[in-house]
């Protein structure tokens, strides 16, 4: 008799509650899917975005920047401005060995980096520790204003000879 049932609510145009619940779930199935689509094209046009700090910027009058090595744009901009008796340069936060920041060891006057030990001197050479190169400097010079304006995105290499370059660094007398 339920067959007969069904065959009368299958030539009438109707359905049973199951084919109702398999529709209801395939329907279900489907905006769900449509809807995870949705969401991630929303998040293609939103990417993340990070923010990263200027790769140009100016610290200061070079009368003001004292002997030796400044950490005061270390962890904001990720270089040392560095001056001995004839130059100021200035050398890019990041060990040579796999991208650690070293740190400036001012009672043994050398960078030192946590990471596995590389050692460099003030002048940026390395000296212990698997580094295998010096650190790189930035491009430094006196800005229009007459300060010192450091741009990131031009880098030095020792090995290479670059450091002769006069953009990786200002001439200075005391």
């Amino acid at each position: 008799m339920a067959e007969d049932g069904k065959a009368a609510e299958a030539a009438e145009g109707g359905i049973d509650r199951r084919s109702a619940l398999s529709l209801a779930a395939g329907w279900a199935a489907f905006v769900g899917a449509t809807a995870a689509m949705g969401a991630g094209v929303v998040r293609f046009l939103f990417p993340n975005v990070t923010f990263e700090p200027p790769q140009q910027f100016k610290v200061g009058f070079p009368a003001t920047i004292a002997m030796g090595v400044s950490e005061t744009y270390k962890s904001e901009y990720g270089v040392w401005i560095c001056r001995n008796d004839e130059q100021i340069y200035a050398l890019i936060a990041v060990c040579t060995h796999l991208g650690c920041t070293p740190n400036w060891l001012s009672g043994e006057s050398k960078f030192k980096c946590p990471c596995h030990g590389s050692g460099f001197y003030a002048s940026g050479v390395n000296f212990e520790g698997p580094a295998p190169r010096p650190l790189e400097r930035a491009a430094i010079k006196i800005d229009d204003d007459g300060q010192l304006l450091v741009d990131k995105n031009r880098k030095f290499l020792f090995e290479a000879g670059q450091w002769e370059d006069p953009a990786s660094f200002v001439s200075f007398r005391a």
